[in-house]
């Protein structure tokens, strides 16, 4: 299937091809490139010029660049634009343009990229369904993911991210979705951001994208809910609000399993139940979120609840599995190793105080981009309710020594400045029955964690 040719690229683009090529993707990664890709020359860590000749070598189609790179023929297979990164946006805006899909765009401090894979599973039962790879939010994810959407789309889901103000606003332009959703806002990103009123307000920004009459989802619980519905009201937007305070989609009650949860709620004053494949009842209030947009989509309730029940979280996102020891013995290991913040951190310790294990032992990395109030929330952690019920906590990370000082002597495990340490004591903290978390913002690289005690056992399903 041709996703895009050279006439056509540059037209949106306002490049000069220098052949006549066929693109059947796109990428900016020649680790992960695929015969037959675009591949797009951007600027980050490393200029992406570097890796042209690399990637005509692989199979990509044609490149996109300011100029001709080193070591690449003059009559290579190129798209010539004045800068790539603009060039990017411009082919993403001119995929939006031409694909007739229903759009939802998805952003919040927390759980987005678990609503947006939520929201790609129950959509696509009902047709064809382009989404965000990975967390690809930001100011090339957004563009990237729009620039690979097929033209014969019928549903395409969009997280949109940010780490500063004013990032929000111009990727909801790009996208803009029919219905926008926001899934909470906390206290993230603090470094940038004067106050989680400050979040609040960038968060309610992807209502600036949103199609004339289109469908803002809220959070009804959170303090700064009224942020969210001024702006979407500003902007015209039909509102419909979840959660526990909710009057449209209301969370009645969550039981909680070591494999799934149950879910009780009102669709405007009607009750409905839907299961989650994930223990946590955060990923309740993710649901529902993702049920009241795909309803805002048109889509039936009871259909959108069966594909939601296919739903499973992602590596490094809440995945649970049982890890068999040589000696017979099992701990059962809770993934949640690729972000954490303090609400997603209280929340995680929340699945693993109701964990069957003998002991529940938690590795706990860095939270990073807090601002100046980064080592008491580090310390706050050792207050959280579910910290009662946990046996030993391992701190990894300069910011997670606030938490290792505040802890009671009984549940104070080991401190390490990385995870590559902490790796080599694996053996002597933990043992069979155990039920283990690890999490920490991804620099902190708590996936070190996750395949040391992999390498200690044969990975299998949890048992309900």
């Amino acid at each position: 299937m041709t996703l895009w040719n050279a006439s056509e690229a540059a037209a949106a683009t306002g490049g000069q091809a220098t052949t006549d090529w066929q693109a059947s993707g796109v990428s900016i990664d020649t680790r992960t490139l695929q015969p037959g890709d675009l591949f797009v020359a951007l600027k980050a860590a490393r200029d992406g010029h570097d890796f042209v000749a690399q990637a005509l070598e692989k199979g990509a189609s044609a490149a996109l660049v300011t100029h001709v790179p080193d070591g690449v023929a003059a009559d290579a297979p190129l798209l010539i634009v004045d800068d790539v990164q603009t060039a990017l946006e411009a082919l993403g805006r001119a995929a939006r343009d031409r694909c007739k899909a229903l759009v939802v765009g998805v952003t919040g401090s927390v759980g987005k990229t678990s609503t947006k894979e939520m929201l790609a599973t129950i959509l696509s039962d009902q047709g064809r369904t382009h989404a965000s790879v990975a967390s690809y939010n930001n100011h090339w994810g957004v563009p990237l993911t729009l620039a690979r959407m097929p033209r014969d789309t019928e549903y395409a889901v969009i997280e949109i991210g940010m780490n500063h103000p004013g990032e929000i606003a111009p990727l909801a332009r790009q996208a803009r979705p029919h219905v926008a959703l926001v899934t909470t806002v906390a206290a993230v990103h603090l470094e940038a951001f004067e106050s989680v009123a400050g979040i609040a307000h960038e968060k309610a920004a992807i209502f600036d994208g949103l199609q004339a009459g289109g469908t803002a989802i809220v959070n009804a619980d959170l303090d700064h809910t009224d942020i969210l519905r001024t702006c979407a009201a500003r902007h015209g937007a039909v509102i419909v609000d979840f959660g526990r305070t909710a009057s449209d989609y209301r969370l009645i009650g969550v039981t909680q399993s070591p494999t799934d949860i149950h879910v009780t709620a009102e669709a405007m004053g009607q009750p409905f139940a839907f299961d989650v494949q994930s223990a946590g009842t955060h990923f309740a209030m993710n649901g529902l979120g993702a049920l009241a947009a795909c309803v805002a989509l048109g889509v039936d309730l009871d259909a959108a609840i069966a594909g939601l029940a296919k739903w499973a979280p992602v590596t490094g996102r809440g995945v649970r599995e049982v890890l068999t020891l040589p000696d017979n013995g099992q701990i059962e290991l809770l993934d949640d190793s690729y972000n954490a913040n303090p609400t997603s951190m209280a929340a995680a310790l929340d699945v693993l105080a109701a964990a069957q294990g003998e002991r529940r032992i938690a590795f706990l990395g860095d939270m990073k981009e807090l601002g100046p109030k980064e080592r008491a929330m580090h310390a706050g952690l050792a207050d959280v309710p579910a910290m009662t019920q946990i046996d030993k906590v391992h701190c990894i990370g300069p910011l997670m020594r606030a938490l290792h000082e505040a802890l009671p002597e009984d549940k104070r495990g080991l401190w390490s400045e990385t995870s590559a340490e902490m790796v080599q004591e694996l053996p002597q903290l933990v043992r069979a029955g155990d039920a283990v978390l690890a999490k920490g913002s991804l620099s902190m690289a708590l996936a070190r964690i996750v395949d040391g005690l992999r390498k200690m056992g044969q990975v299998g399903a949890l048992d309900a």
